[in-house]
């Protein structure tokens, strides 16, 4: 698969709740995710570590609903906007955030993703 068709066929998993197999079909065994400075997990590599971060980010929010964009693909890079509706578990507060994810591809897998939101 070409960069379009892999940025194409994560956001169709994602927006079917193939969660596990955004993972399993699209990304390299030693793949690294960047969250924002300062956040926990800032860097998590690999699956187990991602998988890790995920548990954290759903321990702490009840994700209402997500939209995601259509990508924009340069090359072997890809960027999508995530516009999420969040409740936190703690306090009930929901929050609309928006924040960008740039992807990188090589090989027909992706080998990095990171993030960027307002802190």
């Amino acid at each position: 698969m070409n960069t379009q068709e892999i940025a194409e066929k994560m956001i169709a998993y994602n927006n079917e709740g193939k969660f596990p197999q955004v993972f399993t079909d699209l990304f390299a065994d030693d793949f690294i995710s960047i969250e924002m400075p300062g956040m926990p997990n800032e860097v998590a590599k690999g699956i187990e570590e991602v998988t890790k971060k995920g548990e954290w980010f759903f321990e702490q929010v009840e994700l209402l609903d997500v939209k995601i964009s259509e990508p924009l693909v340069a090359d072997n890079w890809f960027t999508v906007k995530y516009d999420m509706h969040t409740k936190d578990k703690k306090t009930g507060e929901e929050k609309h955030e928006s924040e960008l994810g740039v992807y990188h591809v090589k090989n027909g897998k992706i080998v990095s993703e990171q993030f960027f939101y307002d802190m």
